[in-house]
């Protein structure tokens, strides 16, 4: 799972801090991510001189639909109810399919990760451990040697990982102690909300209070050393224990079968790709946070004195849940796919991420479908601080029948500034072949559910709207551009740092070049720059791109 990055929860209870970002010498500004080096001397994107750009030269501006693929959105929230992708040809409310798509009053977007009777996927096993029960029967105790035909070699080679992902990684002291520790820290919690009166709070909320309860002053220890790891005073109580969560159903998979929880609330044809009509239009759900950051950062209402400034000012933002809170499955990724480009959606937002894939066949052939259609995928690389270039992620570009790769994708990696922990995020996977470009994914200011709320959150996750909200930029004020001339335009005018960076994984200084296809960050400004010197036709079309041309700045 590449949503969130990493808690360390283990290393907190003993009094480190893996994991930290860093620790911030200066105050940055809460919208540091769309700040100007030049000017400020911030690792931005340099937006408002983009924007300057863009009423020098007098363009006009035309409507984009961007789809995000995600967990929900709060959609009653004061910075993004107005900018919802509304389907014009259903009336909303009347149980009916107004448009003969397969779905009932998709009014805003999808969810397929709903039932029929308004139940919602919130939790969900992690594909490994789906992989490794799923194909158990068959290779336990079996050798390489037992493997004779082609696909047996891939199934043992896959089980093989599994069985290490889900049984070879697990601490079971560590799973006993974070087992226990559940349910005293959600007593401290209730007792928290209750005394303070919020049913959502963050360290800054708990600075004058001072707990008597025993849990209670548990519950507040852990999300103090947990913000202070994370170098940020935004993590929610939310947050933690829906991590907290994720981290002990992951080591009780190393020896109990996941529940089919998607099977009985779903309750669709899983091995069936054509059975598309299921789910429900509940798109805010049970678990809306991680959706509406990414929504917000793309496109929240600008310049209307409330909260944060979405990138593009002309987006309707369509939201299709197919991510819970664990891995996603590779049938309602593809479905999502195919949704958001029959309803128009001109740029996807996808930030999710998984080690299997045992459907790729359907997420490709959906990825071959938004590249006929002219549509741009724009994918988080993960957030496990490792080399994508020589380790599994999944999706990726590669088709799995070996016929090539998709070319209307750009994987993203997250960057920083100096004084947020340095250029490159210490959580982010980076590659020099399979990671496009780095754009600002420390501590992003964003809404966050409660109708007038705003809070940061790190990740590759906060990366990947960053550069989907610049592509609609680009494609507002140039609506000529292809899907692959826009992913031209961003990464061939990514900004090079000059000077060394930490790599990820190995924390040795390396020039940008060795973690990326660029070796750059992106620029909304320098990217405007681009996609005016580029001819565009009526036609919609994929094109080859030119080789990668960055610019390079003193400080990037």
């Amino acid at each position: 799972m590449n949503k969130f990055s990493t808690l360390a929860f283990a290393a907190l209870l003993c009094g480190g801090t893996a994991f930290a970002q860093g620790t911030s010498k200066k105050e940055l500004p809460d919208n540091w991510h769309q700040q100007d080096f030049a000017t400020t001397g911030i690792n931005g994107i340099s937006l408002d001189k983009a924007y300057d750009l863009i009423k020098a030269k007098k363009l006009k501006s035309n409507r984009v639909i961007v789809a995000v693929i995600d967990s929900g959105i709060d959609t009653l929230h004061e910075d993004l109810k107005s900018i919802l992708w509304t389907n014009p040809k259903e009336i909303p409310g009347n149980g009916i399919d107004d448009d003969k798509n397969g779905y009932i009053d998709d009014v805003h977007g999808w969810n397929f990760i709903g039932g029929k009777d308004g139940r919602n996927l919130k939790e969900e096993s992690l594909e490994a451990a789906r992989v490794y029960y799923k194909l158990k029967p068959k290779w336990e105790n079996k050798t390489a040697a037992d493997a004779v035909t082609a696909m047996d070699k891939i199934e043992f080679a896959n089980y093989t990982r599994a069985k290490e992902k889900t049984a070879g990684e697990v601490d079971p002291a560590q799973g006993a102690m974070l087992k226990g520790m559940l349910p005293k820290l959600i007593e401290g919690d209730s007792v928290i909300k209750k005394e303070i009166g919020k049913t959502e709070y963050t360290i800054k909320d708990l600075e004058a209070y001072k707990p008597t309860d025993a849990n209670a002053k548990m519950a507040k220890g852990i999300l103090g050393n947990i913000s202070k790891a994370n170098n940020s005073t935004d993590i929610t109580n939310t947050q933690l224990i829906g991590e907290l969560n994720g981290e002990i159903r992951k080591m009780e998979a190393a020896t109990t079968p996941p529940e089919e929880k998607r099977k009985d609330i779903v309750k669709d044809d899983e091995t069936n790709i054509n059975d598309r009509s299921y789910g429900n239009n509940d798109i805010m759900a049970n678990t809306p946070f991680h959706g509406t950051h990414c929504s917000g950062i793309i496109a929240a209402v600008r310049n209307n004195g409330k909260g944060v400034n979405g990138i593009a000012d002309n987006v309707r933002i369509m939201m299709i849940r197919a991510v819970p809170d664990g891995d996603e499955h590779d049938k309602d990724i593809a479905n999502a796919i195919r949704y958001a480009v029959d309803n128009g959606a001109q740029i996807i937002s996808m930030s999710f991420g998984k080690d299997f894939s045992p459907e790729k066949q359907w997420v490709d052939d959906a990825f071959r479908y938004a590249a006929a259609k002219n549509v741009l995928l724009v994918h988080a690389a993960g957030n496990d601080a490792k080399n994508v270039d020589t380790t599994f992620n999944f999706p990726n570009p590669f088709y799995v029948d070996g016929k090539g790769r998709a070319n209307n994708i750009i994987t993203v990696g997250a960057s920083g500034d100096e004084k947020n922990g340095g250029i490159t995020a210490s959580f982010s996977n980076y590659g020099k072949k399979e990671v496009d470009v780095f754009a600002p994914g420390v501590l992003i200011n964003s809404t966050v559910p409660g109708g007038n709320t705003y809070g940061k959150a790190s990740g590759t996750s906060m990366a990947c709207p960053v550069v989907a909200g610049i592509a609609a930029l680009l494609l507002e004020y140039y609506p000529g551009l292809t899907a692959v001339q826009l992913k031209e335009a961003i990464e061939n005018s990514a900004t090079a740092p000059k000077e060394k960076v930490k790599n990820p994984e190995t924390k040795k200084l390396v020039s940008m070049s060795t973690l990326s296809k660029t070796g750059g960050l992106a620029n909304a400004y320098e990217a405007i720059k681009y996609a005016g010197t580029i001819k565009t036709s009526t036609k919609s079309k994929l094109v080859v791109l030119p080789p990668v041309k960055i610019k390079k700045t003193t400080k990037g």
